[in-house]
């Protein structure tokens, strides 16, 4: 059974959760820098705010990812995520690429192309906005789409929150935060603890995070920001299995094999430290012309004993970006012009060892990296007259990874450089009637291979290795119907990518990379919710039907390896259907209710298609009781239950594994349960 303990959420919010269907209707959406409502917005954009962060466990972020349409959250073993927006996880054996991601505004993506999302906890995200398929115009290169993260709402009563949990596997977690100040200038010191031993064996985790947030706004022109992580992160990898290991015990880490030892022998494990400090400057020259600009800094240390070697890496970058706004408004019109960099560089180290029992034994490789990527854009905004809107940008982008091989094989120095890639993108749209928006975009995308594509773990420098790009068609609709009370939203899009870099597993489980030739992509994604009772109902707060669907059909159009041909077949890694729907009551007494069911399609586990994960099923809910206690204390009880007829599934799955050892067992039925409070100081909230 799941016990939890927890006292003052972060997410924490009056006397019953809010009317998601509300928030969804008038969030405010700051991707592409429209600072418009979701539903005016003419790009495939999803906000995951924090109602619908807090509907399950509260210990991660990937069954609200996954209620997403289009985007795919895995968890190989505890702490071990990929993210996957339309089919990128085929570049992702771990860590997340090809996803530009930014926290606070401060890129988390360092300038390798990799994203240690795993640093943050649960308790660093107050709201994430998912920009589905390239988002190069403003961001950067890339083909896999952006992630914003905030960690902070608006604003934020001072107070302090505690939160401890305790439950399934020997899962504990403690959460410890104090708010202070008041609108003008305050700041948020957080820490997390989460310890667990995984549902399968070899799977240990342990996740310590902490935080100093602070916002200072000197006049009404200027105002300072920072953001400080620093997190220490252990967990095991068990590693893949066959199919008939799979079978006869999903809990299983991986045994020894040949040559090679388990995982448990080999004591595979990820040692990972990361530091970032980010400051954030707003400035407001005139009322139609601004600036932000933000200026970071990151260091990370990551160890890792695998089957084959001992891998050490050293990653220290540094990096900025700004961006300049101008606003024009006439009568019936408005202009809007958004221009800017970005630029981040990196000086990173890393060797291989051979693994003695999970010690560094002798040196095989050592190598000094290089790496930069720099990138201009720009993109004007039009509000016309008769609803009409038209958006145009683009981006040109430079990078280059050099590596200094100083001992071992191929010795020397190599480049691989990536030069003045253009990636516009253009979108126009239409309101229909007063609840009805209709829109379509042409975009194109540009990546470069990442730092650990052309240095993969095999430790065999690959600069032959080409850039992905490709052009995005996409159209879609946003509509309200029956007094708002049913929001609908269906996109369509075709994506044909060129160089597709996919990914290849050797026999001791080392990554490698190689292009794939050409890809067709081709998906739609739709989405409803609807409000079951007027929100003024004098016993429910809230109560909303929801459901979202994802429709994939990516296949290769032009690959062949040596003599066997590919083209035609399904793009590993991809479920061609997911379905993801809940039920979600409030009362105004404090009673709630969350339930959730999501379906996913078989999946292709290897270009070939000769073997599939099995298509699979899960339920799982939360219930419990908010309540105000006074003026200053929010209490929520609450159980819950995972996976709740126990089925058995591979959430995280090893594409192209050679021997066939692609399965990663998710975690069986698992309980939680427990009680928060917020304690919040009236006293000096406002100025």
């Amino acid at each position: 059974m799941y016990v939890l303990l927890a006292v003052g959420s972060l997410h924490a919010q009056k006397n019953a959760q809010p009317d998601t269907t509300r928030v969804l209707q008038t969030v405010i959406v700051k991707g592409y820098e429209q600072n418009r409502q979701l539903k005016e917005v003419s790009a495939a954009i999803n906000v995951v705010n924090v109602a619908q962060l807090q509907r399950y466990n509260n210990t991660s972020l990937l069954p609200a990812l996954n209620a997403t349409p289009g985007v795919h959250m895995e968890e190989r073993s505890p702490g071990s995520y990929r993210l996957n927006i339309r089919g990128s996880t085929l570049r992702s054996p771990f860590g997340v690429r090809n996803v530009k991601v930014y926290w606070n505004g401060i890129p988390l993506t360092d300038p390798g192309g990799n994203t240690y999302l795993n640093q943050l906890s649960f308790y660093n995200v107050n709201s994430i906005e998912v920009l589905k398929g390239p988002a190069s115009s403003l961001y950067g290169a890339g083909t896999g789409g952006a992630v914003l993260i905030n960690s902070l709402p608006d604003s934020q009563a001072p107070g302090i929150n505690l939160h401890y949990a305790t439950g399934s596997f020997n899962f504990q977690n403690l959460n410890a935060q104090i708010i202070t100040g008041n609108s003008d200038h305050n700041n948020t010191f957080g820490y997390t603890h989460q310890t667990s031993d995984g549902y399968r064996e070899h799977t240990r985790l342990r996740r310590d995070v902490a935080t100093w947030e602070t916002r200072f706004k000197a006049n009404d022109k200027q105002e300072l920001s920072a953001s400080v992580l620093y997190g220490d992160l252990y967990y095991q990898t068990p590693g893949g299995l066959t199919a008939a290991q799979y079978n006869t015990n999903p809990r299983a880490a991986r045994p020894a094999a040949g040559a090679f030892p388990s995982a448990a022998d080999a004591k595979a494990a990820i040692y990972q430290k990361t530091f970032l400090a980010g400051l954030t400057h707003q400035y407001r020259f005139t009322e139609n012309f601004q600036n932000t600009s933000v200026v970071y800094g990151a260091f990370s240390n990551i160890k890792n004993p695998t089957f084959r070697n001992y891998e050490r890496r050293s990653e220290p970058h540094f990096g900025g970006r700004t961006v300049f706004t101008f606003n024009k408004q006439w009568q019936q019109a408005s202009l809007q012009v958004s221009f800017g960099g970005e630029g981040q560089r990196g000086f990173f180290n890393t060797k291989t060892f051979g693994n003695a029992g999970g010690n560094p034994d002798t040196v095989q490789t050592d190598d000094d990296i290089d790496n930069y990527i720099y990138s201009g854009f720009i993109q004007t905004d039009l509000h016309l007259p008769g609803n009409w809107s038209l958006s145009a940008g683009a981006s040109i982008n430079k990078s280059s990874i050099t590596i200094t091989r100083l001992t071992g094989p191929q010795m020397g120095k190599l480049t691989a450089s990536f030069n003045s890639e253009w990636a516009p993108r253009i979108a126009l749209s239409k309101k229909l009637l007063p609840g009805m928006l209709l829109y379509a975009s042409i975009s194109r995308g540009f990546s470069p291979p990442t730092t650990a594509e052309i240095l993969p773990s095999t430790s065999i420098i690959n600069t032959s290795l080409q850039a992905e790009h490709g052009v995005n068609y996409e159209a879609g609709i946003k509509s309200n119907w029956l007094q708002q009370r049913l929001y609908v939203e269906v996109n369509t899009f075709y994506y044909k990518l060129k160089n597709a870099i996919v990914q290849r597993r050797d026999a001791s489980g080392a990554d490698y990379f190689t292009n794939a030739g050409s890809t067709r992509q081709r998906g739609i994604e739709s989405q409803a919710s609807y409000q079951l009772l007027p929100t003024d109902h004098r016993f429910v707060n809230n109560a909303r039907l929801w459901i979202s669907h994802t429709y994939n059909n990516f296949s290769y159009t032009d690959f062949k390896v040596v003599a066997t041909d590919y083209s035609g077949n399904k793009l590993p890694g991809v479920a061609t259907h997911t379905v993801t729907a809940g039920v979600d009551i409030s009362t105004r007494p404090g009673w709630y209710l969350n339930l959730t069911w999501y379906y996913s399609d078989p999946i292709a586990l290897n270009d070939a298609n000769t073997d599939k994960a099995s298509s699979y099923n899960l339920a799982g809910g939360r219930t419990g009781w908010r309540k105000s206690i006074g003026k200053t204390i929010l209490m929520d009880l609450f159980a819950g239950i995972d996976n709740a007829f126990n089925v058995t599934y591979s959430l995280g799955n090893d594409i192209n594994a050679t021997g066939g050892r692609y399965y990663n067992a998710a975690p069986g039925v698992n309980y939680y349960g427990g009680v928060s409070f917020r304690f919040k100081c009236l006293k000096g909230a406002q100025k």
